[in-house]
């Protein structure tokens, strides 16, 4: 599908013939589609998660549920999300990384998030419990040791998904997984699909960095703003 060609001196000199061939109807369909579902006050933080296969499966689920981006704070080493550890999902999440919980804390309240930790403490409930139809966020711990008690006495409230057998715990991006699609049933049941809910600008350059992946990175390095694009997605030429 990514056959669009950048030769010339783009973007003033690109091939407009050829640019435009990548924008099938199937194509600028599908991006329309996932672009009006997305859910921009949905996100999830990553504290200290840091093995790639937990990085790809919590960034595939994201995009499963309409999440454009997630957000990350590491110890171990810079978090990368490339697109062979994330399946592809990179293209399509964002992630954000941030020195510290304390700058996360501060991004998500302004934002007036509510902020959930999956954390066992005295005040857990049942993450079918929690009402995921407004802004929320929810942290997720390390492989080993979970949210640390900082980050988890900070948060508007802690949920637990309830197991049966003799293991108490589940792997984080299962946990993830799990907890994000309960969100999006609820969001489903709520009609918060049913319109697109991204911002403008940002849903037109996510339309033309996603139908035209090889040329995108040629308007940034020009510092030259995106072209606009038809109701079909194709690049309108002045």
């Amino acid at each position: 599908m990514d056959n669009e060609t950048t030769e010339g001196p783009a973007p003033s000199g690109y091939r407009r013939n050829k640019d435009n061939r990548s924008m099938t109807p199937e194509r600028n369909n599908r991006i329309s589609k996932v672009l009006n579902r997305r859910q921009p006050d949905l996100t999830v933080v990553m504290e200290n998660v840091h093995k790639p296969h937990n990085l790809a499966a919590i960034a595939r689920s994201c995009d499963a549920v309409g999440i454009p981006e997630l957000h990350a704070v590491a110890k171990y080493r810079d978090i990368e999300l490339t697109q062979k550890a994330a399946s592809g999902c990179s293209k399509w999440v964002d992630i954000k990384t941030h020195p510290d919980m304390d700058t996360v804390f501060g991004f998500l309240r302004k934002g007036n998030y509510r902020i959930l930790t999956a954390h066992f403490d005295h005040r857990a409930v049942s993450y079918r419990e929690e009402d995921y139809t407004g802004p929320t966020a929810i942290i997720v711990g390390a492989e080993l040791d979970g949210v640390t008690r900082e980050t988890a006495e900070k948060c508007d409230g802690s949920i637990v998904i309830p197991m049966a057998g003799m293991v108490q715990s589940l792997n984080v991006s299962v946990a993830t997984a799990l907890i994000l699609f309960e969100a999006q049933r609820q969001r489903e049941a709520a009609g918060l699909y049913e319109s697109p809910k991204l911002d403008k600008t940002l849903y037109k350059e996510k339309k033309f960095e996603w139908g035209y992946p090889r040329l995108a990175p040629v308007f940034k390095r020009q510092q030259s703003p995106y072209p606009e694009l038809d109701e079909n997605g194709k690049i309108i030429y002045e």
